[in-house]
């Protein structure tokens, strides 16, 4: 278990990351490294075409593409190309309108939506290597969830969303490998990205789809750091360590310091990202999968339910309590209303929100004897595990009760790889066509060896 430190015991953290990140070749990574980096790539290509049609998508590309006429890098699910920052604010935000993109537990942070699109723009404008882009990918990655990790659950607490807050300077890190720039420009880079590391998570209470964009902001503003670096803006050398650094502004004397830097180059947290089965928040994955496992294992008809309790650690439970769904981030926010969804359907996809399944007179009776509570056994050990539990009342008075410590997803109950690309088949094929999808898929299983990355940048 980690033991928690003062942030001035990382005393040199920035400058051994921007070293790392600058430093980090392909030759040095492990095979398990590079296949979780095809595995994030495959569920960032699924999540930023599913998500390309969706409202705050819309409104972020009308904008940037009335104005932006530079074509420099593709836009996911259009013909369209705008410039680097702007293509990848609109395919962050597609990342992350659908809530189906990746994450890691131990800083509650989805690094794909701001990693993949600072990269992938990058990468088609200067025509990048596979191997240069695999190597930048997974040192965004390591950066963006080690950061995270660093001040989470207390950032939370505080208000802060940490994806787009870690998440920018991970992107900043990440772009600045793919532009090959040196360890004191790349410090530089992520310096500047701590002035642009912003975004609070009052979204929670309303239901406003300004989360989406989240990601969409740290991947344009990681590339706009990198640009910035490179021609010669400074940063603070100890934006991550420092007196008003992230640390101590996000979690003050809370930050667990040693996870910034414990076995930096050794250990590669692309490895240990998990992969969403549910287009819903992940803090109540495991309690969606007790409630249907409950549903499944004792046949419980949906009619027959007096009562449903789901029990979460408190970060989950505080803002995920919510019985409305005024919006689709509303429901896919709510723990009641997605397990009243889970019983009544025994699945949740993204057509179990739609809307006249959420105001159906069956599922509103389900919705309101749901309740969502924080549990003391989901908060010891949270944030190591994303547990919750689950129970079931019936009519008749019977109860069943089911606790899952590591919901479907996560590196101790993982997707498989056949997972990740039924996902993919399945969202993608209607959208781009499977001849698109198959060839996509062959590129990314092998993509070390391709000689040219054009299928990620053609989506016709």
């Amino acid at each position: 278990m980690d033991t928690n430190t003062t942030p001035q015991h990382a005393t040199g953290a920035s400058k051994r990351v921007a070293e790392f990140a600058s430093a980090l070749n392909y030759d040095k990574l492990p095979a398990n490294a590079v296949h979780a980096f095809k595995r994030a790539l495959l569920d960032y290509l699924t999540c930023a075409i599913a998500g390309s049609k969706m409202e705050p998508t819309r409104i972020v590309f009308d904008y940037v593409s009335s104005w932006d006429q530079s074509k420099e890098a593709a836009v996911m699910g259009t013909t369209t190309r705008l410039s680097c920052p702007n293509a990848a604010f609109v395919n962050g935000t597609s990342t992350h309108g659908l809530d189906f993109d990746d994450g890691f537990t131990r800083g509650s942070v989805h690094p794909s939506g701001a990693v993949f699109p600072a990269l992938l723009a990058i990468a088609e404008r200067q025509r990048s290597s596979a191997k240069d882009l695999i190597a930048a990918g997974v040192a965004a990655y390591d950066i963006t969830a080690r950061i995270a990790a660093t001040v989470h659950p207390t950032s939370a607490r505080r208000g802060f969303h940490n994806t787009p807050t870690a998440g920018v300077v991970g992107a900043a890190a990440g772009v600045s490998r793919l532009l090959h720039l040196d360890a004191k420009t790349t410090l530089d880079a992520m310096g500047i990205a701590g002035s642009f590391s912003a975004g609070l998570r009052e979204y929670l209470f309303g239901g406003a789809e300004v989360k989406r964009i989240h990601p969409g902001k740290a991947a344009r503003d990681g590339i706009t750091c990198a640009e910035l670096a490179k021609r010669g803006l400074t940063g603070p050398e100890q934006v991550l360590e420092g007196k008003h650094g992230l640390f101590n502004v996000m979690a003050g004397e809370n930050a667990v310091a040693s996870r910034m830097c414990d076995a930096l180059g050794e250990r590669f947290e692309i490895t240990n990202v998990y992969f969403k089965p549910y287009p819903a928040c992940r803090h109540f994955h495991a309690a969606l999968d007790a409630v249907r496992d409950l549903r499944k294992k004792h046949t419980i008809a949906p009619a027959d339910v007096a009562r449903i309790d789901v029990g979460l650690y408190e970060v989950g439970a505080r803002g995920h309590d919510h019985r409305h769904a005024h919006s689709l981030l509303d429901a896919q926010m709510s723990a009641p209303v997605s397990a009243a969804l889970a019983m009544r359907f025994g699945e949740v996809t993204v057509g179990t929100y739609d809307p006249a399944n959420i105001q159906s007179a069956e599922v509103q009776r389900l919705i309101n004897v749901t309740t969502a509570v924080a549990d003391a056994e989901c908060e010891r050990i949270y944030p190591g595990c994303r547990s919750g539990v689950a129970k079931v009342t019936l009519m008749n008075g019977q109860s069943f009760e089911q606790r899952v410590l590591n919901p479907k997803g996560e590196v101790e109950n993982p997707m498989t790889d056949d997972d990740l690309m039924h996902k993919f088949r399945a969202n993608c094929e209607p959208m781009v066509g499977k001849a698109k999808c198959d060839r996509v898929l062959e590129l990314v299983w092998a993509i070390e060896k391709a000689n040219s990355l054009d299928e990620l940048y053609n989506w016709q």
